[in-house]
């Protein structure tokens, strides 16, 4: 099935769709306005959808195939940041301290683009597509949402998205098997001592000396409780205590983030981290709480998917356009989707100095080659086309 025609039919309207939705960003689970704009999109195209009533923003499209087969779902997120977006292009944000300053922009047109392309051959599928435009990325509960509107994910055979990536030069891919992003942990802790004059140390006992030690003593989870050969971060970012020079503080608040890949650690980080806070706080004669919250689990895509991903790339782009990236300690909730369902995540490169698209992602001069969301498109497409058939068999 040959869809690159229809790759090139629709070039100009995928990059028109990428700036429209550029000049008009919403913020996580605030995405009315565009959840509005997918619908009139979808309705052009005769594609039935269903919106995601219970939060007003979000939206489920399906294609059906003309013959029976399996179901393959793609995914698109679609907010934006809160950023003042200070770039010179044309179609800047306009809503003020509102920025697609991470390529949502560029996913929505990327799904909006491969809905055409999976339109124009639906006859010929061998199953069903299902289209989700996903809210509140940024805020890592846009996922779990969709996963419970409606029955789309329990009918879900498999799953693709991607992320439109500003290290990576216009026009590559990445979407290698196993680990691909991190998990996201957020972590609170709260050390209780006494407080007193610093003049008498021996009659407190120092909450900042107990929350200093337990920073270190976490470090020994990255050093000595997990393999050398599983990535770990546990970064302390924030720590609060005290109001004054001469008053030792009964009181310290240390908030951070734990990054990782492997689900085996998934199980155990928790309570290793509780374990060393709440000893090391008893060896100083303080007490101490810990709030933890798995926030996003790691990205692991399955072998088989990525196998399906990279035929389908090389179908749209080329070998050469197919490239090794290493696996990024930033975390997506696509994750949440890969949780129960086999499927693919892949890096689609965005970098090209020639249009100022040189920036990170969430930098208020963030860019991207717009250029590249055709051929994303068909990847898209090309990689729910070959599920299906692959399937049908």
């Amino acid at each position: 099935m040959n869809i690159k025609h229809l790759i090139d039919k629709n070039r100009e309207y995928i990059i028109n769709m990428r700036r429209y939705f550029h000049a008009h960003p919403e913020l996580s689970f605030e995405e009315f306005e565009t959840t509005k704009k997918i619908a009139e999109e979808l309705d052009k195209m005769n594609i039935p959808y269903e919106i995601n009533e219970r939060l007003g923003t979000g939206l489920v499209g399906v294609v059906q195939g003309g013959k029976p087969g399996k179901t393959v779902a793609l995914r698109a997120d679609i907010d934006a940041l809160n950023v003042t977006e200070c770039t010179n292009l044309d179609f800047k944000s306009q809503n003020e301290g509102k920025m697609h300053a991470c390529g949502h922009d560029a996913h929505i047109a990327t799904l909006l683009g491969a809905a055409k392309i999976l339109a124009g051959v639906k006859n010929e599928l061998p199953g069903k597509v299902y289209l989700i435009f996903q809210p509140g990325e940024e805020i890592a509960l846009g996922a779990k949402a969709m996963i419970e509107f409606g029955n789309w994910y329990e009918e879900t055979d498999n799953i693709f998205g991607a992320h439109i990536w500003s290290p990576l030069e216009a026009g590559k891919i990445s979407v290698e098997a196993g680990e691909r992003m991190a998990a996201g942990d957020q972590f609170k802790i709260t050390v209780k001592g006494v407080s007193g004059h610093g003049s008498a140390p021996h009659e407190t006992i120092d909450a900042v000396v107990v929350a200093s030690a337990i920073v270190m003593n976490l470090q020994t989870l990255v050093s000595r409780s997990y393999s050398p050969l599983d990535s770990v971060t546990v970064s302390v970012a924030t720590i609060h205590s005290g109001n004054r020079f001469n008053i030792i503080a009964g009181e310290a608040v240390m908030e951070g983030t734990n990054r990782y890949f492997s689900r085996e650690i998934e199980k155990r980080i928790k309570e290793d981290m509780i374990r060393i806070c709440e000893n090391t706080a008893a060896a100083y004669g303080a007490s101490v709480t810990v709030e933890y919250t798995h926030v996003m689990k790691p990205t692991i895509n399955d072998e088989a998917s990525s196998l399906i991903a990279e035929e389908a790339a090389t179908k749209i782009s080329g070998a050469e356009a197919l490239v090794k990236v290493e696996k990024v300690t930033g975390s997506e909730d696509f994750s949440f989707y890969l949780e129960n369902k086999p499927g693919c995540f892949a890096f689609i490169g965005g970098k090209n100095p020639e249009v100022s698209a040189v920036y990170p992602h969430h930098s208020e001069f963030f860019n991207i080659d717009d250029e590249v969301l055709p051929e994303a498109s068909g990847i898209y497409a090309q990689y729910a086309i070959d599920y299906l058939i692959k399937n049908s068999q």
